[in-house]
């Protein structure tokens, strides 16, 4: 007989999701509501407002997609593109080459800039590629690249943009929440991120922001937006300013409430208190993990806090390492893409998960764990290490 669903308490230390605080759960157990009622409007409102504050943007089209990140990047670009258009995308990872998919299903050209897993992209190789296509109408990249832990110059890859009449494109699904990020002081055309991430939320949402550049854009095509669901023309009669709202979808309500939580405990919090925290919990974890012995793929400079791309120790399998840790220690880590699978672990410090009693528990797990496989660690030196520099501070 098929009962009730109850799942196992894990700690969530992977790509995301991430752990979700007490709060935004009990959030999402608030009576529902309809998606028009003028209690949920308001709330709407604070919603965008919120949004605004995380972005650190003014722009008026700041809201929650109904839809996971993959549908907010989706939104950016079939919004921005149009049939003939030319993009310059940036690939340095898995999400990179997502952003390419997205510009061909708008009937658009890619001009790729590659560069290598794990680092990040380069400034000089998108100006040559923005010189040599002056044509094109937008510059895509990656923020924080989940598959690897590099971060890029979004300040820098932005200007870039402006100077080369483009619009910029951005994916923040990582990095919202858990790294310095600043649409308006950047010049950001369009961003998308996740609510499940540095958020602290539940999947299924994905926050986007436009500028007044591409809000001038997308008001004036000459072809309708391809996505009927994700038009921001038709989404904004919803999402818009004001007591009347047009119906456009049902809105997931009770993941809203979440949403609504999560941004009112990062505001609690601050900002740049959030990105600290997520600094200095990276700190402690990287101690640790190289007291071990164990390596980061990507170089200091350019690692992300929130998601650590952390080699597998010679002769080791690490996915019997990943089922040990879930089965002995209600432990989840991430595994590695793409030409780095059975090669790394990506570890999440991600929003409710960046925390010192997540850091320790992973280290103390997975130095015991490694252990009993017999890699050629310094077993026993993890968890002083990372007490060592919280002690320090």
């Amino acid at each position: 007989m098929t009962s009730s669903f109850n799942p196992p308490t894990r700690t969530l230390m992977g790509p995301g999701p991430s752990d979700v605080h007490p709060r935004v759960l009990a959030a999402m157990s608030r009576p529902i509501i309809g998606h028009l009622d003028p209690a949920f409007i308001d709330m709407m409102d604070e919603l965008k407002d919120l949004l605004q504050y995380a972005f650190k943007t003014e722009n008026a089209l700041t809201l929650p997609v109904s839809a996971p990140g993959s549908a907010g990047m989706e939104a950016c670009f079939v919004n921005l593109l149009e049939p003939g258009d030319k993009v310059i995308v940036c690939q340095n990872g898995v999400f990179g080459g997502r952003m390419k998919e997205n510009v061909e299903r708008c009937g658009a050209q890619a001009v790729m800039v590659q560069d290598a897993w794990g680092k990040p992209v380069d400034p000089d190789k998108v100006e040559v590629a923005l010189a040599d296509n002056p044509d094109a109408k937008a510059l895509a990249f990656v923020h924080a690249e989940t598959s690897t832990g590099a971060c890029s110059d979004v300040e820098a890859l932005c200007a870039l943009a402006r100077q080369h009449g483009c619009l910029s494109i951005v994916d923040a699904v990582t990095s919202l929440g858990g790294c310095e990020l600043r649409v308006d002081d950047w010049g950001i055309d369009a961003v998308y991120s996740g609510s499940q991430k540095c958020l602290s939320c539940v999947p299924g949402i994905s926050p986007v922001s436009f500028s007044e550049r591409a809000l001038d854009l997308i008001g004036n095509r000459h072809s309708k937006v391809q996505s009927w669901f994700l038009d921001m023309n038709l989404v904004m009669g919803y999402w818009g300013s004001g007591g009347t709202r047009a119906y456009h979808h049902t809105a997931p309500i009770n993941p809203l409430y979440a949403l609504h939580e999560s941004l009112v405990m990062l505001k609690e919090e601050g900002i740049e208190n959030a990105w600290q925290r997520h600094r200095l919990n990276h700190r402690a974890l990287a101690a640790g993990l190289e007291a071990m012995g164990l390596s980061f793929l990507v170089e200091q400079d350019y690692r992300l806090p929130q998601l650590n791309a952390v080699t597998v120790p010679q002769g080791i399998d690490e996915a019997a390492v990943r089922k040990i840790l879930l089965n002995d220690y209600n432990l989840e880590i991430g595994a590695g893409l793409g030409e780095f699978a059975g090669k790394l672990w990506r570890i999440g410090l991600m929003g409710y998960a960046s925390r010192k009693e997540n850091v320790l528990k992973c280290l103390g797990a997975l130095d015991a764990t490694l252990q009993q496989l017999g890699a050629d660690i310094d077993g026993g030196t993890a968890v002083a290490a990372a007490n060592s520099l919280y002690n320090s501070r």
